[in-house]
This record gives C-alpha cells, structure tokens and sequence, in this order.
C-alpha cells in the first residue's frame, strides 16, 4: 500500500478523499492549520468522522509556515504522492482579504513545490478551480478555454499556482495533475457555498438571499464523484489539467425550488445585486477526465440534493448555529 499527504486535511473535499484512502488500505498523513475562514466546527466535525482510521494521522500546522515542509521531511518518511487540497477558496472573501488568499495559494503552494523537489513526492495532484475560466467561457467549457482572465484574486492565485506546479514538472519532472473543480456539494460542505446556504435558510425559515436574479447556471458536482476523481489523478500523466465537473446543470432558481420540496417548506426570497467577482454560468467538458482517468460522475442531482439535505436534518442541533459568511 502507498502512502500520501493530504493538505487541507479538515476540509470539504479532503474528509473524503482521506476516508477513501484509508480504506482503501492506504497510509494518509494530514495537515491543516484549522483557520477560521468559515466556522471551524464543520471542520472539526469532519476531523472526527476520520479519527477511527488507524492509517490516518493530523498534523496542526501551516503550509505557508516557514520550516514546516522541513519539519515534515524530518519526522515523515517520503510521499507516493500529496494531494494539495489546502488553499483559501471563495469569490467574495478574496475581494476583502486578498493577501491572505495569495500567500495561501501561491506562497503555501510554492513551499510544497520546493518540498517536493527536495525528495517530499514524486506526485502530484492539485485543486484548482472552475473560476479560473473567467467572465464568458464556450460552455461546456475545456481544459483549453481561456484562463488567462480571472475576476478575482481568488482564481488569479489559482492560476499562478497551477503555473508554479507546470514550472516544477519542466525543471524537475514532478508528475503533476491539476484538477479544475466545478461547484461541489454534499454534506458538510461549506456554508459560503449556495447549497449549504439555501438548506439552511429554508429549513430554519431564514430570508434567503440570491445574487442578481437568480437565471444564473452552476454544474453541480457531488462531493462523492469529486472524491473519486482527485483519487483517479494520482496516475502519473506527466503534466495535465483535467476538469472535474458534473453532468447537470441547473438555475440558483430551480435549485431552491428543489431544496423547497424536499424541506417541505416555502422560502421568503430577497433578490440582492450581483456580485461583480460572479459568473453567469459554469459547465464541465469532462471529455478528458473520461479519457484520462476513466472517470465519470455517477451522482444525479436530485440524489445529491437530497444527500445534502437530510445531512442537515440529520446534524440540525449544532449544524443550526453554523456562522454563514
């Protein structure tokens, strides 16, 4: 069995993908510095859903610190692969704190690149994001598309780190997959996120707020299908970029009238202007991560809603008084 390093271990997509390996068999150590750029206790809920795994260990502690990738090197023994999941994500916190999202994603990336290059890992899987493709994107959108004009600092730090990583396979043959992800969902995710948000507006009877007038489009992808695929992308390819979207695509609109039915409620609607960092519509190609991985998205949407809502339900007590940005 192999053994990986998983960055931004208390996160959405991480928890899965670490759950996965383990038990799969695999060894996964983990780092996460548990910052509160959304309420900490969804990562601590997710932390405890790994604690019975025995091939799993946490590391607290920051990539961007300095010394941290030589501490690592010094307690741990070499990496089959790392899969770099940890970065400040979200269009609208990166408009207020740009700084901080840029020395996440591209400092703290460019760390683990060196670490890398010292002997940390051979491989390489990184997250990227869907937003790097800008204002107007051809839809279904490529691994092609322009990414050279993002609207926010969030997907400019993306970018540069997905530059950083080609830099990296060209001087130092680091077999590195970049993964473009197309709006996920699923239990635990994050409350920025519209899925988490229109849940627990509606079940709590909250005013529930929607950018401009709610006929922009999202291909939603389920948790478990993007789990599957960032474990897929630890193949060595060499270099490549490879969406990874769903299959559905659905209005903000015809999303809460969903979320409404399955609730059993009706929502009090407040339609609230634009976001400028916003795009109107996102979709995947995901002809290449077919042909590539063998991947394929399996979770229908309605399924994947209904996943989504009865975790709330399920987690109501405390999921409740989660702090929504």
């Amino acid at each position: 069995m192999s053994r990986y390093l998983v960055t931004g271990a208390a996160g959405f997509i991480a928890r899965a993908v670490i759950q996965r390996l383990a038990e799969a068999g695999h060894t996964v150590v983990g780092v996460d510095n548990l910052n509160d750029s959304y309420d900490p206790r969804l990562k601590e809920w997710r932390l405890q859903q790994l604690a019975s795994f025995s091939r799993f260990s946490f590391i607290k502690d920051d990539i961007c610190r300095v010394g941290f990738f030589q501490d690592l090197s010094r307690n741990q023994p070499a990496f089959d692969g790392v899969i770099h999941l940890a970065a400040r994500a979200g269009v609208r916190q990166a408009v207020e704190i740009p700084d901080v999202y840029l020395q996440t994603n591209a400092a703290g990336t460019l760390n683990l690149l060196e670490w890398c290059r010292k002997g940390g890992s051979k491989k390489l899987v990184m997250a990227s994001t869907s937003s790097i493709y800008g204002a107007n994107p051809p839809l279904p959108t490529t691994e092609e598309a322009d990414s050279c004009h993002p609207l926010q600092i969030y997907a400019a730090s993306k970018k540069a780190a997905e530059v950083m990583a080609y830099t990296y396979h060209h001087l130092y043959d680091l077999d590195t997959t970049i993964v473009r992800f197309f709006t996920v969902y699923g239990p635990a995710g994050r409350p920025d996120m519209v899925m988490f948000r229109f849940t627990r507006w509606v079940t709590e009877g909250d005013e529930v707020m929607i950018t401009g007038d709610g006929n922009q489009m999202r291909g939603f992808t389920y948790l478990d299908d993007i789990a599957d695929g960032v474990i897929k992308a630890l193949k060595p390819v060499g270099y490549e970029i490879i969406n990874l979207g769903g299959h559905e695509t659905i209005t903000i609109n015809d999303l809460l009238q969903r979320i409404e039915t399955l609730v059993g409620k009706k929502a009090n609607v407040q339609y609230i202007a634009r976001h400028p960092a916003d795009v109107d519509a996102n979709w995947a190609d995901v002809t290449k991560a077919r042909q590539l991985l063998g991947w394929e998205p399996l979770v229908s949407l309605d399924a994947g809603i209904a996943q989504m809502v009865n975790w709330y339900l399920e987690q109501r007590a405390w999921a409740r008084n989660i702090i929504i940005p």
